[in-house]
């Protein structure tokens, strides 16, 4: 089992727009990446810019996804990427400047490749099928997250792909040391109607991640 780092949360939202970051921290969640794949260069780099911001004041770790050069240029501190992102990015300048590095798996191949690179964290997935994109790769299940317990050894393990609330028991329970969600949370309510307060999945979510063991 993995020594888990002060930075790491059993709750890990992925969400596309910053103005989830209010609502999410308002519920206590303290570790959050910011996934925006379709929006221009200049207007990634200002959302990142502003949660930098946000999430500094609040004292939660933000993850950006896939832009290292963005999350560079912003000063940032945390990057996730994915098996292509490892093609192209320079990792050497990554670590020189102080960024942690999560990075995806989905098969031993991949697992082989990102323990080579030295991650500070590894996520496995799809755990159960998804709906946020189309997946190459069948359902993991639980039985490969307790596989890849045993193969990244103190690395910390992140599950993600089709989590739920009531999944939570067995995702933990395998060797998880955090839940990584995206449609959960952000299909839990309309984009417009977004606030201040967290909507009531993501108290559950918060709720029950605090209560796992």
């Amino acid at each position: 089992m993995s020594t888990a780092p002060a930075w790491l949360d059993r709750f890990y939202p992925i969400v596309d727009s910053t103005a989830w970051l209010v609502p999410l921290i308002a519920a206590g969640t303290r570790l959050i990446q910011l996934r925006m794949k379709d929006s221009s260069s200049d207007a990634t780099l200002a959302a990142v810019c502003a949660a930098r911001e946000v999430c500094a004041r609040a004292k939660v770790q933000l993850v950006v996804n896939d832009h290292w050069q963005i999350a560079q240029q912003a000063g940032c501190d945390f990057v996730h990427l994915g098996q292509g992102d490892l093609d192209h990015a320079d990792l050497p300048a990554l670590r020189r400047a102080g960024i942690r590095i999560g990075m995806s798996t989905h098969d031993h191949d991949e697992l082989r490749r990102a323990l080579a690179l030295e991650p500070d964290y590894i996520a496995l997935g799809p755990i159960y099928a998804t709906r946020i994109k189309q997946m190459p790769w069948a359902p993991q299940g639980l039985a490969r997250i307790s596989e890849w317990r045993q193969l990244v050894g103190s690395i910390p393990l992140i599950a993600i792909g089709g989590l739920t609330v009531e999944r939570l028991p067995g995702i933990f329970a395998a060797g998880a040391d955090s839940a990584a969600v995206i449609t959960d949370i952000v299909q839990s309510v309309e984009p417009s109607a977004i606030g201040t307060e967290p909507s009531a999945r993501i108290r559950e979510w918060v709720t029950a991640t605090r209560l796992a063991t």
